[in-house]
């Protein structure tokens, strides 16, 4: 039995999708960071980073936490804080989901939302508008005295998936694994597993996902900011976790590739997630259909498609 809902972050199941390899030369595990109890893989550096702040003494009892979210380590805050009696401010762009200002709300956090920049599509976030956000979170920082859980700075972002996503994943698949492919937002997932793959083995290849019409950490040029894939692909090219000795390629999903794959996710195997979940899914059939043929590769399902009910993603 746990004390509290904190220590049931951590320790999502791996799965086989075998219908949607069904067709396909090799096999796809995907592991389920949506059964967290925030419904996202953010879960993890929300509890990493609080704990670690606790023990440094960088984080004070009582103080406030802020933190610029696109919802998702919002949450994850919003759950560790009320737990352990800290405020909790999330700084989140107008263009994402109500759905997830909602919830950190409903988990006692203060929500502010930032207007986007003017031209900037609802529900579709750019660096530009990211840039706002960043700059109302250091000023509540000042105003308030608050301790800054930056998750794009943070080592605990990184630990948390070195020490615990990619050795459970590893525990899990037996260490029967070839490849691992993850949609880049602070990129601390994938730095975090590739990191713990390679020392377990170096022919693990990894990579890199992005946006196609934003991937800049593939030297593309910026195309189209308003991609929908919510949670990354900012075209942000300082991303301070990620060993370029661990990246063994970059692979750009379209929107809709990410959509359609979201969508077979919940049809075919009843797993019901979000935006960057499809492209990371989408990014894996793209290697078994290329030099992976025959290999196994592992996906993180990053957060719930109940988030994003109010997008195009599940329309009515």
């Amino acid at each position: 039995m746990f004390t509290s809902v904190v220590e049931a972050i951590r320790n999502t199941p791996l799965v086989e999708l075998s219908r949607i390899s069904r067709g396909l030369d090799g096999r796809i595990l995907a592991k389920l960071e949506y059964l967290n109890p925030g419904f996202s893989k953010k879960d993890r550096i929300a509890r990493q980073m609080i704990e670690e702040a606790e023990l440094s003494g960088a984080l004070k009892p009582g103080q406030t936490v802020v933190e610029l979210t696109s919802g998702n380590t919002g949450t994850g805050l919003a759950i560790v804080c009320a737990v352990k009696g800290y405020p909790f401010v999330a700084v989140m762009s107008r263009g994402n989901t109500t759905e997830r200002a909602r919830m950190m709300a409903a988990l006692g956090a203060e929500v502010m939302l930032v207007d986007q920049l003017p031209g900037s599509k609802p529900g579709y976030v750019s660096g530009g508008d990211l840039e706002l956000v960043e700059q109302a979170a250091q000023r509540i920082v000042r105003e308030r005295g608050a301790f800054r859980a930056d998750q794009f700075s943070l080592e605990g972002n990184f630990r948390a998936h070195y020490l615990h996503t990619g050795p459970e994943i590893l525990s899990q698949s037996a260490g029967m694994i070839d490849a691992f492919c993850d949609f880049a937002g602070t990129a601390g997932s994938f730095a975090g597993c590739a990191a713990a793959f390679k020392e377990y083995n170096p022919e693990i290849k990894c990579y890199l996902v992005e946006p196609d019409s934003a991937a800049v950490l593939a030297g593309e040029p910026v195309a189209d900011p308003n991609h929908p894939i919510q949670g990354g692909g900012y075209a942000i090219r300082d991303l301070k976790f990620v060993r370029k000795e661990h990246v063994d390629g970059y692979l750009q999903v379209s929107g809709g590739e990410a959509i359609e794959a979201a969508r077979r996710l919940a049809r075919l195997e009843g797993i019901f997630a979000g935006f960057s979940s499809g492209a990371n899914l989408a990014a894996a059939i793209q290697l078994l259909q290329g030099d992976l043929r025959g290999k196994t590769v592992v996906i993180l399902i990053n957060d719930s498609g109940l988030k994003y009910l109010s997008t195009e993603l599940w329309p009515s």
